[in-house]
């Protein structure tokens, strides 16, 4: 089979495009033939070396997929040859990836994939999708009518978390940086949209809120902690979910004054049936059209270290070059 692989970490040329032989399932095992896979951060991470990892040689990069089940090992029941399904983990202890004609993946991290949903938008919502739903849902337990800060509503995740936290009935409060991102931002839900290059976001987000946002979602890998417990109601929550080597300083005072709490969690931790019980509602939402996924590029499979350099200038030096999630199609 085809398929974008590493020898050794590093930057985005170290990806090899060539011939691998095809993987086989095993007890509990589905074999997909993959058409669509999307990008993520940490894919960069780990191809460049920065999350160090025990990585099989040659590995396979990337975590989300969407395809047709084309075999299946023993013990597995739910799924059938022939049937559409998506799914995200790979690429992640000790996986291989998913940028491969075909992959080999355990039954309970795959989801059955709607059938008015493209293979193209089941993978670009994947990893995605279950983080915001984990933060929400499992994390902060998000409630009708409560207010929710997140930076960078138009990202990957930044996108479903508007989404989803307007179709669990709460108000939204994100960040962009352009106009167009942040009609984006108004276009899934948000109640305000404040452009950090041109609005002040602190005295923005204390008229809207006067009394504190009850959940701060935080998508940036230095967090300032000193405004954003400013900005907390009292018993507020805040999440953070990035900046693996940030370091930054923290007001022990006001935090514990205020009864806040702080959540970290990190998506692929998650065990087999927590995520499936996000990919149900996220198949309901993606099926009924009420969610709806950011596609900013389409790569094919020869591609893919192109398409990691694209993430890379975005995610590490704010090039503002993508809106949206990176696909590559198989």
């Amino acid at each position: 089979m085809k398929a974008a692989y590493i020898e050794r970490t590093g930057p985005p040329e170290v990806i090899q495009f060539g011939e691998l032989p095809t993987p086989k399932p095993g007890p509990g095992q589905v074999r997909v033939r993959v058409s669509a896979a999307s990008v993520n951060p940490i894919d960069t991470y780990i191809r460049s070396g920065v999350v160090a990892a025990d990585l099989p040689t040659p590995f396979i990069v990337g975590c989300d997929f969407a395809g047709v089940v084309d075999a299946i090992g023993d013990d597995v029941q739910h799924f059938s040859i022939g049937q559409r399904v998506w799914g995200s983990n790979q690429g992640l202890l000790g996986r291989q990836g998913t940028f491969a004609e075909y992959l080999v993946a355990d039954a309970d991290l795959l989801y059955p994939t709607p059938d008015n949903v493209t293979d193209a938008q089941a993978a670009a919502a994947a990893l995605v999708a279950i983080t915001a739903h984990l933060g929400l849902v499992r994390e902060a337990q998000l409630q009708p009518g409560e207010l929710l800060f997140i930076n960078g509503g138009s990202g990957g995740v930044g996108s479903m978390v508007v989404q989803m936290s307007k179709l669990l009935g709460a108000r939204v409060i994100t960040t962009a940086g352009t106009a167009e991102k942040a009609e984006m931002c108004f276009g899934y839900g948000a109640d305000l949209v404040l452009n950090y290059n041109t609005d002040d976001v602190l005295e923005g987000v204390r008229k809207f809120a006067p009394e504190g946002v009850d959940l701060w979602w935080e998508t940036l890998r230095m967090p300032d902690f000193d405004r954003t417990i400013e900005l907390l109601a009292p018993r507020g929550k805040m999440i953070v979910m990035a900046g693996r080597d940030a370091r930054p300083e923290f007001p022990v005072g006001p935090f514990y004054v205020k009864e806040c709490r702080l959540i970290g969690f990190v998506m692929f931790n998650a065990p087999p049936a927590e995520q499936q019980k996000c990919a149900g509602d996220i198949n309901n939402w993606l099926a009924s059209g009420s969610l709806t996924v950011p596609i900013g590029a389409t790569f094919p499979l020869d591609r893919v270290a192109a398409a990691h350099q694209l993430q890379e200038d975005n995610t590490l030096h704010q090039a503002g070059t993508l809106q949206g999630k990176i696909v590559v199609e198989v």
